[in-house]
C-alpha cells in the first residue's frame, strides 16, 4: 500500500438521478435482500434537476467509515449501508494513482476505511425517491473508487440492497426492475427498456405539495401491507404481470394514451393498497386529490388522457405530459387552481427547466392572477382556488443514468478527507 505513510486521500465523485415508478414497487418477499413481490417500471429524471451527488474518499488515516448527508453526519451502522459497502469491497480490485504515488492492492480494501459525503438537490424523504438516488450514487461511486469491473446489472443488484428502487437509478430512460425468482436475489436486477433519448418529447412537472419527511416510512409501510393487505397479494399475482407487458408495449410504441391510463391506474391502486393496509397509510392529502381531479376533468373534457399522474409514498404529484405544448397547458391549469400565495415572487416557484413558464405565457404574478378558468371548469365564475397549497413546481424530463464527475466537484477536501 505504497504512500500510506504520507496520509494520502483518494476520492471519486459521481452524480445519480432519481426515478419515479409508473408501475409501482410495493412489498418485499425478502426484507434483508430487498426482493420485491412484483416487477416495476420507472422513468429516470434529469439529474440536472433531481439527483444525488456523492463523493467517496479513502485514506490510511481514516479510523472508521463515516458519512455526511446534506452536511449532517449520519450513522453508517444500518444494515443497508453495510450491505452495500461489503458487496463493493468484495469486488474491489487493485487501484493505482501514479500522480499521487498511490497503489492499493485488492486485499487492502478490507482494511481501509472510507468517508462519504452526499448531497441531494431536492427534498429528502418526502416521497421523491431520494433514497433511490442516494444509494444508486453510493454504489456507483464506491465501484468507481475501488475499480470494480461489474456492469450496471450487477451493480443494480447491490444498490437494491440499500434501497429497492435504487437499482432502477443506475440507468437512464425507462427502466424495469425484474423481481427475479432466485432466493439469493441474484436475478433481481434492473434492465434498461429504452434510453432517455427514445421518448424525449415527454415533460415532467412535479407539484411539491410538501417537502416534509413522510409520517410512515416506505419500509414500515410495505411491511404492514404485505402482512395485512389482501389487495396487495391480488395486485402482485394478477394485476401487475399483465400491466408490465402493457406498459412495455406503450413505451416501445410511444403510445401516450395507453401509457397515461396505465400510469394513473397503477398509482391509484398503489394508494388503494395503502388504504387496504392495517392500520391504513395516508400518503396523499387533499391537495393531492385536487390535482388528480384537475387532470381527470381535463382528460374527460377532451375525451382522451392529456397527462399522466403518479404519486409515490408522499403527497407530491408527478405529472407527465406528452409534449411541451401540453405541459404549458397543464401548468396554466395548475397555476390557476393552485396559485402562489400573494406577494410570492414567481422566480423560485418553478425550479428546473424554468423556460416552461414563458411558454405557458406566465411572466409575473399578475399573469397568474389573470389566467382564465380552463374550458372544462363548469362554474367559471366561482371556480375554487387553493392558493399556497403547492409549495413549488419542478419541471424536468427523462434523463440519463449516473456519471462520474471531475475532482473539482468533490464534496470532500482532498487534503483533510473531511466534507468541504
Amino acid at each position: 500500500m505504497a504512500g500510506a505513510q504520507g496520509g494520502w486521500v483518494l476520492t471519486a465523485t459521481a452524480r445519480s438521478p432519481t426515478n419515479i415508478a409508473v408501475i409501482k414497487y410495493w412489498g418485499k418477499r425478502d426484507e434483508t435482500l430487498i426482493l420485491p413481490v412484483n416487477d416495476s417500471i420507472s422513468v429516470t429524471l434529469d439529474p440536472d434537476h433531481l439527483s444525488a451527488t456523492t463523493t467517496v474518499a479513502v485514506s490510511p488515516s481514516f479510523d472508521r467509515d463515516r458519512m455526511w448527508l446534506n452536511g449532517t453526519e449520519i450513522s453508517l451502522s444500518g444494515g443497508r449501508f453495510q450491505n452495500c459497502l461489503r458487496e463493493i469491497r468484495q469486488r474491489a480490485r487493485d487501484v493505482e494513482n501514479k500522480e499521487k504515488g498511490i497503489h492499493i492492492r485488492k486485499e487492502d480494501w478490507e482494511k481501509l476505511h472510507v468517508h462519504i459525503a452526499s448531497y441531494n438537490n431536492f427534498p429528502t424523504a418526502a416521497g421523491l425517491a431520494s433514497s433511490a438516488a442516494g444509494f444508486a450514487c453510493l454504489v456507483f461511486t464506491l465501484a468507481k473508487l475501488m475499480n470494480v469491473s461489474e456492469d450496471g446489472a450487477a451493480l443494480s443488484s447491490i444498490a437494491r440492497q440499500g434501497s429497492g428502487s435504487a437499482c432502477r437509478s443506475l440507468y437512464g430512460g425507462f427502466v424495469k426492475w425484474v423481481k427475479g425468482e432466485a432466493a439469493n436475489g441474484s436475478d433481481s436486477i434492473a434492465v434498461q427498456l429504452v434510453d432517455e433519448s427514445y421518448w424525449n418529447d415527454l415533460v415532467v412537472i412535479i407539484a411539491v405539495v410538501s417537502s416534509r419527511q413522510k409520517e410512515t416510512s416506505s419500509t414500515s409501510g410495505m411491511r404492514d401491507s404485505v402482512v395485512t393487505s389482501t389487495l396487495l397479494q391480488h395486485r402482485a399475482e394478477v394485476i401487475v404481470p399483465s400491466r408490465i407487458l402493457q406498459m412495455e408495449e406503450a413505451i416501445k410504441n410511444r403510445n401516450f394514451g395507453s401509457f397515461a391510463r396505465l400510469t394513473c391506474a397503477d398509482s391509484n391502486q398503489f394508494h388503494a393498497v395503502c388504504l387496504d393496509t392495517t392500520p391504513p397509510i395516508f400518503y396523499m392529502n387533499d391537495t393531492s386529490h385536487r390535482v388528480i381531479n384537475t387532470v381527470e376533468r381535463w382528460s374527460q373534457f377532451e375525451g382522451a388522457p392529456q397527462v399522466a399522474y403518479t404519486f409515490d409514498a408522499g403527497p407530491n404529484a408527478v405529472l407527465i405530459a406528452p409534449s411541451r405544448e401540453v405541459a404549458s397547458l397543464l401548468l396554466q391549469r395548475l397555476l390557476f387552481f393552485f396559485p402562489p400565495p400573494p406577494d410570492t415572487k414567481l422566480e423560485g416557484y418553478m425550479v428546473g427547466d424554468t423556460s416552461i413558464l414563458q411558454e405557458a405565457g406566465v411572466h409575473s404574478a399578475e399573469d397568474v392572477a389573470s389566467l382564465p378558468p380552463p374550458p372544462e371548469t363548469k362554474d367559471k365564475n366561482n371556480a375554487q382556488k387553493y392558493p399556497g397549497s403547492i409549495s413549488y413546481f419542478i419541471c424536468t424530463r427523462p434523463g440519463k443514468g449516473p456519471i462520474l464527475l471531475s475532482e473539482d466537484q468533490s464534496l470532500i477536501h482532498p487534503v483533510t478527507g473531511m466534507p468541504k
